[in-house]
């Protein structure tokens, strides 16, 4: 039996900082976690995604000691959760709850301050607790108000605060239950920059994160959590598919990746079953981050979409390929042979939409004139001559039907997934010629 300031062992330097083994937990025997097992490495910051009632909060809390699972093991830089005193538990744990009320009306300076509870000994000293609370309002960006009442704050303003009470406890293992959900877009990234950075010095961070966006550009690996059970486990890019995002949300999405950071964007779309894009055959063409959302999109909206021409190996035929689609594909600093040409004319042929998305050569644009409904979807730079880029970045992604002028779409129409699916199916019933 260990004091209350003993602790067992840590571990050798190789091994994982938290260890789940078989966990199984919930309340008045009902299981909410049901034989989960992950790890997260010295040096990794793992988020943790899944839908409500997942049992993301009841797996962290099996790591910091709030609630001991019916059965498996939760090990924590070696040692059993179960073996170590609270204080002994807090010297190996921080975390930043989903529930940041402070019960007292302390200043906002001694609250950080309780994050060294942990570091003091039986006659009150704790020599580094001065440097750690000035590094940890600093770091958080609230040493501006550290001299205010925490109930004076905001809730984001009060999130920080915890954040940086986590910080001060100076521990080798994060855990963090939604840190971002009260915050705005600035602090959402810098306090997810913070984490990152603090895994960096050998740390391990295991964070609960609500936006798919924010956890596939900042962690190292996700893991996905559905019906207390792992999903699935890996880097964003492999995780983060639209196939698995329709079946763990229960709703169709398009994921690509982001035109600024390269990491997975995810944008749920309307249940096809309620849309007509259902039963249309759509063709795309073009080039870059325009045709690969363009692409993401008409496929999970429920089409069926056919490719071509894109660039060889470009983002277009990546994404192409991740829907199942086998795309027409053609150098983009070559011409377009004869054998290619004909292959993307036999699938516009068999299409009740031909969609242009993004810059295309003007020799393919022959391929398009003659159909019956055309759509174009461009970015600011869609009127340069031949291929965008394929990491390009569109802030005038707008949608619009060949003539530019029919039905409620103007030119500069924003292009949300719903905007272009709509606009598909309108061109169905009005069919438009391509203007070139």
């Amino acid at each position: 039996m260990t004091g209350p300031d003993d602790e067992p062992a840590g571990s050798e330097e190789g091994g994982p900082l938290v260890a789940i083994r078989e966990v199984v937990a919930g309340y008045g025997g009902d299981p909410v976690l049901d034989g989960v097992s992950l790890s997260v490495e010295r040096g990794e910051f793992v988020g943790l995604v899944g839908p409500n009632g997942a049992g993301k909060t009841t797996l962290l809390q099996t790591i910091n000691g709030v609630r001991d699972p019916d059965s498996g093991q939760v090990l924590v830089d070696g040692a059993s959760v179960d073996d170590l005193s609270s204080k002994a538990a807090s010297r190996r744990v921080a975390t930043v709850p989903q529930d940041t009320t402070v019960a007292f009306e302390f200043p906002v300076e001694d609250v950080v301050e309780m994050g060294r509870t942990p570091h003091r000994g039986r006659f009150g000293g704790d020599p580094d607790a001065r440097d750690a609370v000035e590094r940890a309002l600093e770091r958080t960006d609230t040493a501006r108000f550290r001299a205010r009442s925490v109930g004076s704050l905001s809730g984001g303003e009060r999130q920080r605060v915890v954040l940086a009470r986590a910080l001060a406890q100076a521990t080798p293992v994060l855990v963090l239950d939604e840190p971002t959900a009260s915050l705005d877009v600035n602090h959402q990234v810098r306090t997810l920059e913070l984490v990152r950075e603090s895994t960096r010095g050998g740390k391990a961070a295991l964070a609960a994160i609500h936006d798919l966006d924010l956890a596939a550009r900042f962690c190292d690996r996700l893991v996905v959590l559905a019906d207390g059970e792992v999903r699935a486990v890996g880097p964003p890019e492999e995780v983060l598919t639209g196939e698995r995002v329709a079946a763990v949300f229960d709703t169709p999405a398009a994921v690509v990746p982001s035109p600024v950071t390269g990491a997975p964007t995810v944008t749920p779309l309307p249940d096809p079953t309620t849309e007509s894009a259902a039963d249309l055959c759509v063709h795309v063409a073009g080039s870059g981050t325009t045709a690969a959302r363009t692409i993401a999109t008409l496929a999970a909206a429920g089409a069926t979409v056919t490719v071509g021409v894109v660039p060889t190996d470009g983002l277009a035929a990546s994404v192409a390929r991740e829907h199942g689609i086998d795309p027409v594909e053609a150098s983009p600093f070559a011409p377009v042979d004869a054998a290619t040409e004909a292959a993307a004319r036999d699938s516009l042929a068999a299409a009740d939409v031909a969609v242009v998305a993004g810059a295309l050569p003007p020799s393919l644009h022959a391929l398009v004139r003659d159909h019956d409904a055309v759509v174009r979807v461009t970015d600011d730079r869609a009127g340069q001559s031949g291929h965008d880029d394929e990491v390009g970045n569109p802030t005038a992604f707008s949608t619009e039907d060949a003539t530019g002028t029919a039905g409620e779409f103007s030119p500069d129409s924003r292009a949300t997934p719903e905007t272009v699916v709509e606009t598909v199916e309108r061109v169905t019933t009005a069919p438009v010629a391509a203007d070139d």
